[in-house]
Formats: C-alpha cells, structure tokens, sequence
C-alpha cells in the first residue's frame, strides 16, 4: 500500500534543485520526476503515485511555461493554484517540488530551441503553431535539471508522449519515458486542468468527447477496421452538442500520421471547443482479432 510523504521540500532555483536531488542520491535513492503545469488534479496525482510505487524520491515540477502557449488568453487563464498543488503532490508521494520562475527556466542568454520534426508538425501542432517546439524545449531543459532515472507523462496527451520519447532517443537524454493510462471522471470526461473553466452546462456537453471515443472503441472491439467509419463515430456524438472540431482523426500510434484503416495499433484523436475551453482526448486502438 502506498504511503504518501509526510514532507515536501520546495525548490525554487536549479542550485537547490540540484542540492535536493544529490542528497537523495546520497542516501541510495533513485529518482522519478512528474513535469507539470500546475493546476494539479486526480490525473496528475496518479502519475506522481506511480513514480511513488516505482522510486524512492519523485521530483514534480510546477511550471506554467510560456512559450508552448499560442493564445495569450489562453495563457492568462491557465488556472495557477501553487499551494493547492503542493498538498496534492505531498499527498501523493512527492519528495521535491521545483516551483521555479521563468527566468530560472529561461535565464538571460538562453537561446536554443527544440524542434521535433514531422511529428510536430500533424494534429495539434497543425492547430495549435509552435507549440510542440515550446514543450520540447521545456521538457528537456527540466530533463536536465532534474537527472531523473525515469519520467512520467500521461496517455491522454498521446502526441506529447510520442514526442517526448522522440527527444529522449534522438538527444541520448539518459531518462526512462514511462506512459500511465488516460484518469478518468466517472461520467468518462479525462481529467484535464481545463475541466474547471467549463461550467455545469459545458461540462454536460463535454461528455460527448467521451461517448464519441468509447463509441468508436466498441466498433474497433467488434471488428470495424474503416477510419472514417470509427471518426464519424466521434463526429457524431459532436455534432449533437454542437461542439466545434478541430480534428477527429485516427492517427498510426507511432508516427501520428492519418491512416485509412485500422491495420496496425492507432491512436484515435480528438481535439474541439467547448465555449471558449479546447479540451483533447484520445483512444488506442488495436485490430480486432480474426478468429477462425
């Protein structure tokens, strides 16, 4: 049974960051690292529980970084509960948590951008311009703060995750990559920080994303092997709530591209638009299997 951490101990700057995680190594520990962007909820503290259940020290780190922001709006209302987010990371096993100022990440000088390629260039950062530069840049700067012998991404940011694995192989970054399963509201919705801007009736309405991919699930489990018979499931399920696509596509799980049948393991992707709150989730599927 997991026992949560009774302390956490806050770091602020790359030097104690640096302090804090040598003193773990000094004691034998091995080290998990959780990146987020604050606003913690029920899905992150599963990732940090995991990284807790694996290792014995887990670094998480809260930082709303700017420059995978494409919308300036969007930016400003990022919701920032920083105390909140501490209790939640002690709560679920967090040893350290890295709360640094911009100018720690990005200090006077810094000059390098981190550009994954194709990859980066389909779904959202098609929708959503620089934005997979900005994460990439960030996630292996914090990467190399933090030394951490294996990281922890959720599953419900599927192109992050295959990016991240991406950087890692391509820069030789000498940290595990370990994806943990999309958390769930009971009613289906993924757990995302942007859950808390929509109100009760866009919350309703947001279920559709769900239903639209567990539709979809279904006619993969059945057998259905025609992407746009699996998208207009999803498209379907949109169209009633009268919520605004950006894109239904089932993707290779590799390498992101659109495919036109379900023939070798998939990612089904949505992005849309509830009020003025864009919300992503996804499925992996898998060919049914043919019994004779």
């Amino acid at each position: 049974m997991l026992v949560p951490s009774s302390t956490l101990t806050v770091v602020r700057t790359a030097t104690e960051l640096r302090r804090a995680v040598d003193s773990a190594r000094a004691l034998g520990q091995r080290v998990g690292f959780v990146p987020t962007m604050g606003a913690l909820h029920a899905g992150h503290a599963t990732l940090i529980q995991a990284a807790a259940a694996d290792l014995d020290a887990v670094v998480v780190s809260i930082f709303v970084n700017p420059t995978q922001f494409n919308d300036a709006s969007d930016l400003k209302n990022y919701p920032r509960t920083e105390a909140l987010d501490f209790e939640i990371a002690r709560q679920a096993g967090a040893t350290i948590a890295f709360a640094p100022s911009c100018d720690e990440i990005y200090p006077d000088g810094f000059a390098t951008t981190v550009r994954p390629g194709a990859i980066a260039e389909l779904l959202e950062g098609e929708h959503r311009p620089g934005h997979f530069d900005g994460m990439a840049t960030v996630v292996a700067r914090l990467l190399g703060l933090v030394r951490a012998d294996v990281a922890y991404f959720g599953r419900k940011d599927a192109q992050q995750l295959a990016i991240v694995e991406q950087i890692t192989r391509d820069l030789a970054i000498p940290t595990e990559i370990r994806g943990v399963d999309t958390v769930r509201e009971d009613d289906g919705l993924a757990m995302s920080s942007r859950n808390r801007r929509l109100d009760r009736a866009g919350r309703r309405r947001a279920l559709a994303i769900s239903r639209g991919l567990f539709a979809a699930q279904r006619l993969a489990d059945g057998g259905e092997r025609s992407a746009r018979t699996l998208e207009a499931a999803v498209l379907g399920e949109l169209a009633v709530q009268h919520l605004p696509v950006d894109y239904v596509s089932l993707v290779d799980a590799s390498t992101f591209r659109p495919v036109d049948a379900l023939d070798r393991p998939c990612v089904l992707a949505v992005a849309c638009h509830v009020g003025d709150v864009r919300l992503i989730d996804n499925v992996r599927l898998e060919p049914a299997l043919v019994v004779a």
